[in-house]
């Protein structure tokens, strides 16, 4: 009689008999016994593991993820940076025209003020949005005044240079010097930060070349080679 059938009808018998032939039984049969029952309920949990939910399921979103189309994470972004992505997102290419207007070709730094609008930022008397676009501040609609004027604003914004892009993060401003002039030429709002063993790629949303997550790199070695890049990182 094999040791687990021999503790398996022991097991049958009713509850006082069992006590009685356990007490003759010798150490090494209960442990046996204990073997051959199967765990208990808290390892049988442990044993296996419980169903995933739905949504379990789905990976939390993060800031940093793979290159591509894929919209950044809006659990790893605060609720004004993730209002700002969301707007720039929904009217990259489908221009909120009927309350900013559109400025023709040039309309890049329009959608990004747009942007810090939707993220709480309040208009002042040296940036601001007029009932005509046209009539708006320098700042408002020029890439060069915009970048002047956030100079005079540390309390807004940091400058950061293309050495530093490690430290940009998504709802940032990146601006274009496409033939090193000195001008700042186009902006956008960084929709996209991904950091591997590469080194840190950024992407942004914008108007004049519509874009959702176009890549910085792209913009200076394909489509302007040798342009240079500069970024305001958002201060709050």
């Amino acid at each position: 009689m094999s040791d687990c059938y021999g503790a398996l009808m022991l097991r049958s018998l009713p509850t006082f008999s069992r006590a009685i032939a356990a007490v003759a039984m010798t150490a090494a049969s209960v442990a046996v016994l204990a073997a051959c029952s199967g765990p208990t309920a808290t390892e049988g949990e442990a044993a296996v593991a419980p169903k995933s939910s739905t949504s379990a399921q789905i990976p939390a979103p993060v800031q940093d993820t793979s290159a591509g189309d894929a919209a950044p994470a809006a659990a790893a972004l605060s609720a004004p940076v993730q209002a700002q992505v969301d707007y720039a997102l929904k009217y990259w290419q489908d221009y909120n025209e009927a309350e900013y207007g559109v400025l023709g070709d040039n309309d890049c730094v329009n959608f990004a003020s747009q942007s810090l609008i939707a993220r709480g930022w309040q208009q002042d008397d040296e940036w601001f949005h007029a009932g005509d676009v046209y009539e708006s501040s320098d700042s408002w609609r020029s890439s060069t005044a915009f970048r002047d004027w956030l100079e005079t604003r540390p309390d807004l914004a940091t400058p950061l240079d293309d050495t530093q892009r490690d430290q940009v993060s998504v709802g940032d401003i990146v601006q274009f010097d496409w033939d090193q002039s000195g001008d700042r030429d186009h902006t956008g709002i960084v929709t996209k930060v991904t950091h591997d063993d590469g080194g840190t790629q950024v992407y942004f949303a914008g108007h004049t070349l519509d874009s959702d997550f176009r890549s910085v790199d792209t913009a200076i070695t394909e489509d302007h080679p040798g342009g240079a890049v500069y970024y305001w990182h958002i201060v709050g």
